[in-house]
This record gives structure tokens, C-alpha cells and sequence, in this order.
């Protein structure tokens, strides 16, 4: 079998998401009927997930809930328009990995006190371990779209 890099990994993950809700017990919070579990495989369509407009763009919670080994896990796609106000530094209280689908980002975190910028774009992952000041801000002229799962602590 073919390794796919991380590139590959996020080109795939629009198509998974689209592909349609045939077994999906909630598809607005993934998670099984009458449970907070996450529940059995399926695919969760993107266009059946809640939409909430954000002072930024917009984002859609995909699923939410604890996963069978007791991990908290959140997904959601956000979309920030270009020229959005940048969201100021904040710390979350769980893991956070964004994966980069769309646009060109810009990613301020602390490390040691400081605030270090890097500058991310499509198939790029940002890391946001637990705890750490971060924010995330869209460089480019179009819509910047991204994947953000959260992981532990308080992601449900």
C-alpha cells in the first residue's frame, strides 16, 4: 500500500467529509443517539453539519464527543475571510492540531514566554499543545479553510 504524506492526508479529508451521511446517527455532533460516544465508523457529510457564523467567517462543528478509549475529541472546519480582524492570543485547555486545507495562515504561539510567527499553508498542520497561547490569521486575499481537532481536556 502507498504511504500518503501529510499533503495528501488533507486533500483527502474534504472528499471523506462530502462523500454523504449514510450512517451517521447525529450528524451535526457525531455522536451516537442517546450517548456521548462517538459511536460506530461512518462517514459524516460536511453539508449536514451545523453552520455558525463567527466574527472571523464561519465554522461547522463535524463531531463531538468521547471516543471509545476515553479521549475527548472535538472537530470542526473553520473558514476565516480575508481581511477578518485577527483573533487575539488565547490559551485552550486541550490539544489541538489544525490542518490546513485552503489559503495561507499565519500562526503566533508562545513558546518560553515569547511569541513566535510562522506562516502556514495548504497540507500544513499546526500543533497547539495544552495550555499554549496561540492564534491562528488568514494572510491570504481569498478564504482561509481549515480542520481543527481538538483533543483531551475540555474538547467535547
Amino acid at each position: 500500500m502507498k504511504r500518503m504524506d501529510r499533503r495528501q492526508i488533507c486533500a483527502v479529508l474534504p472528499a471523506l467529509a462530502a462523500a454523504g451521511a449514510a450512517f451517521a446517527q447525529e450528524p451535526a455532533t457525531g455522536k451516537q443517539a442517546g450517548t456521548n460516544t462517538l459511536g460506530s465508523a461512518r462517514v459524516i457529510a460536511l453539508e449536514q453539519t451545523q453552520e455558525r457564523r463567527t466574527a472571523t467567517g464561519e465554522s461547522w462543528s463535524i463531531a463531538h464527543g468521547t471516543l471509545a478509549t476515553g479521549e475527548s475529541v472535538n472537530l470542526h472546519q473553520s473558514m476565516q475571510v480575508a481581511g477578518a480582524p485577527p483573533v487575539q492570543l488565547h490559551v485552550i485547555q486541550h490539544t489541538e492540531f489544525i490542518l490546513v486545507r485552503e489559503g495561507q495562515v499565519e500562526f503566533q504561539h508562545e513558546i518560553d514566554g515569547k511569541v513566535t510567527t510562522e506562516h502556514a499553508g495548504p497540507g500544513d498542520v499546526l500543533y497547539i499543545p495544552l495550555g499554549t497561547k496561540h492564534a491562528v490569521r488568514n494572510l491570504g486575499t481569498g478564504p482561509a479553510r481549515y480542520f481543527v481537532v481538538g483533543i483531551g481536556g475540555d474538547a467535547k
